[in-house]
């Protein structure tokens, strides 16, 4: 009853293994939270029912960066936090891949201070931007989606002359456009 009965038995199936590599790589990315802020909530909600991460095969949620392949940076990074991060990323198996969520993780958001650092990319490379404060899950989503369309053409991140990892810096576009709603407001004399 299952597909073996379905197909003939003299049918040959050809391909190239690196499709079949990028294929597997694409359908089982496991993602590290790294949730730091409001963007921690956006991401969780991401994995509930309503989104489904899991449909995209990124379901399983690691928090060991040794069984790991894609770190999801949401939220605001402190310094103190920083060296932490940055060893996180160095253990994280190859090939490796990262989103940076939010504004805040971004570009430091509104927390222009010497505690926050303004923008995780100037210590890790980033793959993939997602706008917002906090940025919808279906950005999320799309994120993902970007770096799965990445592993299928390429299947390796690339690297520069130096040998060090080059960042894809590809940001995320919104998917729907803002809409303006009146409201009509009165004034009783009551």
């Amino acid at each position: 009853m299952g597909i073996e009965a379905a197909l003939p038995t003299d049918i040959v199936l050809t391909t190239q293994l690196k499709r079949v590599v990028n294929w597997s790589r694409r359908s089982s990315l496991w993602p590290l939270p790294f949730a730091t802020a409001c963007c921690g909530i956006e991401l969780m909600a991401t994995a509930s029912s309503r989104y489904d991460l899991a449909r995209f095969g990124a379901e399983v949620m690691r928090f060991s960066p040794r069984q790991s392949d894609l770190l999801i940076v949401a939220g605001r990074v402190g310094i103190k936090m920083l060296p932490v991060l940055q060893r996180i990323y160095q253990q994280i198996t190859e090939p490796k891949w990262v989103i940076s969520m939010g504004a805040c993780a971004s570009t430091g958001g509104v927390f222009d201070t010497y505690a926050c650092v303004q923008g995780v990319d100037q210590f890790i490379p980033v793959d993939v931007y997602i706008p917002g404060c906090p940025p919808r899950p279906e950005m999320l989503i799309e994120g993902v989606m970007a770096i799965q369309r990445i592993i299928d053409e390429d299947g390796i991140p690339p690297k520069g002359p130096d040998g060090k990892r080059v960042p894809l810096g590809i940001a995320v576009q919104p998917a729907t456009a803002a809409k303006t709603t009146t409201v009509g407001l009165t004034v009783g004399t009551n």
